[in-house]
């Protein structure tokens, strides 16, 4: 079993004064360990390059995942895709990152700005053959994956950022890549890295982006198995079964709700230490019980983690947020999103009296579909999960 897995995150900015985006990402998985990521910039900005890039991305990575040839792929695009009539250009540029077995990584770069690699956080000057398909250099390349490999793919916005403003000729891709070896150690998940990118560059640009900009970040990594806990069993008497299969797990622990924790604290035997220190005044305080690693509040604190996690999926803009803050909902956010890649949920059925009063807001379906949720966007962030109910 191949313990290393890869974290992917990206995001972009748009040409000032455009409401598409010229860039597309496509991630594609082709069966357990093996993905195709394609990021394709669409000649100019605006409705149309968004259409062509997004053509471009869904067309490769679709064949690529269906174990076509890159010459199959790359003709295929030629033939399918008009030429810009202008300036007799092709229409999109493109990189893909084909993960393979999560043990190799194939790059094929087309026009985009060339991928860093950063490798035991130094820039990585990987090898590169040259071959041209239908007309068109294409560059190659195959890396056998290591842990905390560092793959960062960018469209041409990110080195024309500046030009003219902050720097004559744009940030160098060099430079870019000593920004990013810089933020290497910290341990950022894909997502987050590629969002301190594209900010600078939004910097650069004085706010008014005079191109597409995006960022795409692949982070090759150990597995980590996380198991959370949540709500009592319908059933009282699968108390013992559901605690015993969740502290059997490896990884870490996590505990939600006020019933739930007093299960699992009866369980271990170990008294529950209320911490009564309000981190903040949305997300109820957390407690402590030896031998678990977070113990919260329930619904409140999930809701709260769930909000999180969408804004995580789409501009990220509240990561300064749960990655400072000391309250129960920020640390299962730190723990979820950033440390786990398996993560094993135990939910209890039970409906909960407290909750069935009608002036109260939460009831069982809220619960249920808090976790279905949840589950879904960290699916979404890629994560391996599992739904046991009791």
């Amino acid at each position: 079993m191949n313990d290393l897995c890869a974290d992917i995150g990206y995001k972009s900015i748009f040409h000032y004064g455009e409401q598409l985006c010229g860039d597309h990402v496509d991630i594609v998985e082709q069966g357990e360990n093996s993905t195709v990521i394609v990021l394709a910039d669409g000649l100019g900005s605006g409705v149309k390059a968004s259409i062509l890039s997004t053509l471009t991305s869904k067309i490769i990575s679709t064949m690529m995942a269906e174990g076509l040839s890159l010459e199959e792929c790359v003709s295929t695009i030629a033939a399918t895709l008009p030429v810009c009539s202008v300036r007799g250009v092709a229409y999109s540029t493109f990189t893909i990152i084909h993960l393979i077995d999560n043990k190799t990584a194939e790059l094929i770069q087309f026009d985009n700005p060339h991928i860093i690699l950063i490798r035991n956080e130094e820039v990585y000057n990987y090898p590169e053959t040259e071959m041209s398909i239908g007309g068109k250099q294409i560059y190659k390349s195959v890396i056998r994956l290591q842990e905390n490999d560092i793959f960062i793919a960018m469209s041409d916005g990110c080195p024309h950022a500046g030009i003219g403003i902050a720097y004559n000729f744009g940030w160098k891709r060099d430079d870019i890549a000593e920004f990013m070896q810089s933020l290497a150690p910290a341990g950022y998940t894909a997502k987050t890295l590629s969002t301190i990118l594209v900010d600078e560059c939004n910097k650069l640009y004085g706010g008014e982006p005079g191109d597409d900009a995006t960022a795409c970040v692949v982070r090759i990594r150990k597995r980590v198995p996380m198991n959370l806990l949540f709500g009592p069993p319908s059933n009282r008497d699968d108390c013992d079964r559901m605690m015993s299969l969740f502290f059997s797990k490896g990884g870490k622990h996590i505990v939600c709700g006020g019933t739930t924790s007093s299960i699992a604290a009866k369980w271990l035997g170990k008294p529950i230490r209320a911490t009564l220190n309000y981190e903040s005044s949305d997300v109820p305080p957390t407690a402590e019980i030896e031998g678990v690693d977070l113990v919260t509040e329930g619904v409140i604190t999930i809701n709260k983690v769930l909000e999180y996690a969408k804004d995580y999926l789409s501009d990220n803009e509240k990561y300064e947020i749960w990655s400072l803050n000391n309250d129960g909902a920020s640390k299962i956010c730190r723990l979820l999103f950033e440390e786990a890649t398996d993560i094993n949920f135990y939910v209890g059925r039970a409906v909960n009296p407290a909750h069935q009063n009608p002036d109260l807001p939460i009831n069982f379906n809220i619960k249920m579909n808090l976790v279905q949720e949840l589950s879904k966007a960290l699916k979404q962030m890629g994560k391996k999960i599992k739904v046991s109910y009791f």
